[in-house]
């Protein structure tokens, strides 16, 4: 006889007991899967959709393999990564989950990175973009543009740190049984890393064979198909929210973070948004920022823990991405963990230098966003902010490698 599987047992019991509430609270229900449609429609399909396409089209050329060349004297030695990864994480910091996810599951198809490559990558990668950490958070939420510098410090820097972190992640020299592309180094002291960027890209793209034409319809379907799920999830999940809260089982859980909040030394009047953010980001860092009679500073450190936590919703999303690769969920979940209890303290540390600094941008621009407008979000906002931050992130990282690669080089030579 088959053994039973009780993780298996118990979400069967979790979705019957959900669908029973569900037909005892038919109209919270329904008004939260119509909330959770709005927010997908006006925010998440907009700002997602574009990227999954763009990102496809970029491997299918080969850019991202150019830029994985240039990218390997750093990667490798700070985050145990093939180069290639530099581009992923520029990627996920511009344009937030699940970004980096979706191409770290394509480099898999590829062959380009193994189990354990793709499980670091992921990690760290996994980030809010920037507009909305500015122009939701910072200025919807708080009301205050000059805390989108904190708050920014805080959550990408901490993910940086959770890279270092997570490159004591698995053996060395794992094997998985599959033959990984550009698995070792660039051997750039026999031909310029340029002319190896440029041919990176060329065998790549003679490797991927696709004409532009099928690439694009390729894209396109796989995105959408991507866009509808994450919708679905987004809707589940606040349907979920919904239901607990009708039936008043929120209160019972928020009585349990309250009194670990008491301990840490933070306000208990912030567990609502802790709770809140545990599942779903937008709610829990909605309700840091709305708090009323509490320090900014404890504020704006649950409101770091949120964004860097991600919510299960977020993790839902990352697990349906990666369901195809052989990449676990657990060191994922570690790495959530830690990066909103690094962020959370990031800010409680930068809180004093940092929270007295203006604001570097202009805050009417983020101001005056109306989500229920999507085209014109993605235009005005959106594709902006996106470009700004990939293009900062990928400029600082081609020159933290030219530094490793000279450094590298220099090595040699006293070696020598």
């Amino acid at each position: 006889m088959r053994k039973t599987n009780p993780g298996l047992q118990l979400a069967a019991l979790a979705a019957v007991l959900l669908a029973c509430m569900m037909l005892i609270f038919p109209e919270p229900s329904f008004r939260a899967s119509i909330k959770g449609i709005a927010i997908w429609w006006d925010v998440l399909f907009p700002a997602l959709f574009p990227f999954f396409v763009i990102s496809e089209m970029m491997l299918g050329i080969g850019i991202v393999h150019f830029f994985g060349t240039l990218l390997d004297p750093m990667m490798r030695p700070l985050f145990r990564v093939p180069g290639i990864g530099g581009f992923v994480m520029a990627m996920g910091f511009a344009s937030g989950y699940p970004i980096g996810a979706r191409l770290t599951s394509q480099l898999w198809d590829q062959r380009i990175v193994t189990r354990e490559e793709g499980e670091r990558l992921v990690a760290f990668t996994t980030s809010s973009d920037p507009i909305f950490l500015i122009g939701a958070v910072s200025v919807g939420f708080f009301h205050s543009p000059s805390l989108a510098g904190l708050l920014a410090a805080a959550h990408y820097g901490s993910a940086v740190l959770v890279g270092l972190m997570m490159r004591f992640h698995g053996k060395p020299r794992a094997g998985h049984g599959v033959q990984i592309r550009e698995a070792k180094a660039p051997k750039v002291s026999r031909i310029g890393i340029w002319k190896q960027s440029f041919r990176a890209m060329h065998t790549a793209r003679l490797q991927d064979g696709r004409t532009l034409g099928v690439m694009l319809t390729q894209a396109l379907s796989s995105g959408l198909q991507l866009s509808f799920v994450i919708g679905g999830l987004v809707v589940f999940f606040s349907v979920v929210m919904e239901v607990l809260a009708s039936a008043g089982v929120m209160s019972f859980i928020y009585t349990g973070v309250q009194t670990v909040l008491q301990g840490a030394g933070i306000p208990s009047v912030l567990a609502e948004a802790v709770v809140n953010g545990f599942f779903e980001v937008t709610l829990g860092a909605k309700e840091a920022g709305s708090a009323i009679g509490i320090p900014p500073m404890y504020k704006a450190a649950i409101a770091a823990w949120v964004l860097s936590w991600a919510g299960l919703s977020v993790h839902a999303q990352i697990v349906s991405v990666l369901h195809r690769t052989p990449f676990r969920y657990t060191p994922f979940l570690f790495a959530r963990f830690v990066h909103g209890l690094l962020a959370a303290a990031l800010v409680l540390l930068l809180w004093e230098p940092l929270a007295a600094v203006p604001a570097t941008f202009e805050p009417s621009a983020y101001s005056t966003v109306d989500v229920t407008q999507p085209l014109a979000t993605w235009f005005r906002h959106t594709l902006p902010a996106a470009l700004t931050a990939f293009t900062v992130s990928l400029v600082i990282m081609l020159l933290l490698s030219a530094c490793f690669l000279f450094a590298r080089r220099c090595m040699k030579r006293i070696r020598t």
